[in-house]
């Protein structure tokens, strides 16, 4: 009964800040009717794109298509509050890699789609923010064996990552339709669109994760960028900051990465922690190096 009780309270306050953003006094027994109202008022914009191609909300299909992921993300308000948040962390670095490789700003909403910028896990064994399965990985220059998994090295992922999508690119001259690649393969785009005789996003026939995931990257753009637009009110000190480190090169193996640690004056924790790529306690012969961030203020 006690969990009940909590969970209902969560609930309740939850609500009662939508009733405070429709301006209306809040009462306990109009949570629920202000958090529908917010809903049943709030509308789709009237144009929406993704890396400047026009999603064409004239098409009914199309357009109750998208409302379905506006209208679900929307009822998950604590889900865009840490996107937000998480996004003040890794951003930042998505900026400075897109802008080497000449990557559209949206794609950042890619990532969020995949991972929510967490580290996750699919069934299908896809791992790290830009979800990449192992031989994909592999193929666009990660390393994924026993002792370290590059899919979880934000920065080598978000590079592999930008490399995929330019090829997908190249190749279908759309960026919805390399997202597209980036979700389903080139193989089973490229049999799709060739089957079908459309070289169109909206016009493919794809499966659901595929139809659904342009649209959700969209509208996450559009409820991101335009946050307090939808009463999501966030205060500069809400955004997780980037982590300041220091990085060490190695090329040598690491026996015992606790020693090391506290070779660096830092922990083992810590070094677990900025480097989530590493998977054991210890690091064999790179054949290049390693670069191992640890906290700046260690150093």
């Amino acid at each position: 009964m006690k969990i009940i009780y909590i969970y209902a309270l969560g609930i309740i306050l939850l609500f009662s800040d939508w009733g405070m953003i429709l301006g209306e006094k809040v009462s306990p027994t109009s949570e629920v009717i202000n958090f529908s109202t917010y809903i049943s008022r709030t509308k789709l914009p009237a144009k929406l794109d993704f890396c400047g191609e026009p999603i064409p909300l004239d098409n009914q299909i199309v357009r109750e298509r998208v409302e379905r992921e506006f209208y679900y993300n929307l009822q998950n308000p604590g889900l865009i509050v840490l996107y937000l948040k998480r996004a003040g962390r890794l951003f930042p670095l998505f900026d400075s890699v897109f802008a080497m490789y000449g990557i559209p700003d949206d794609i950042k909403y890619l990532a969020v789609a995949e991972s929510g910028l967490q580290i996750a896990k699919s069934p299908k064994e896809a791992f790290g923010i830009w979800q990449f399965i192992p031989s994909t990985a592999k193929e666009y220059g990660l390393q994924v064996d026993d002792y370290v998994d590059e899919r979880l090295n934000l920065r080598k992922s978000t590079e592999s990552a930008c490399k995929y999508l330019k090829k997908a690119y190249q190749i279908y001259k759309s960026w919805s339709l390399a997202a597209a690649a980036y979700n389903m393969g080139f193989t089973n785009l490229t049999d799709n669109i060739n089957f079908q005789g459309a070289e169109n996003f909206f016009d493919l026939f794809l499966n659901e994760e595929t139809s659904r995931y342009i649209f959700r990257i969209v509208v996450l753009k559009e409820l991101m960028q335009n946050h307090k637009k939808y009463g999501f009110v966030m205060e500069q000190s809400d955004y997780y900051k980037p982590f300041q480190t220091t990085k060490i090169v190695i090329k040598d193996k690491i026996p015992d990465l606790a020693i090391w640690a506290k070779e660096q004056k830092t922990t083992y924790f810590l070094v677990k922690f900025l480097n989530p790529w590493i998977l054991k306690r210890s690091l064999p012969t790179p054949k290049e190096s390693y670069v191992i961030e640890i906290p700046e203020m260690q150093r």
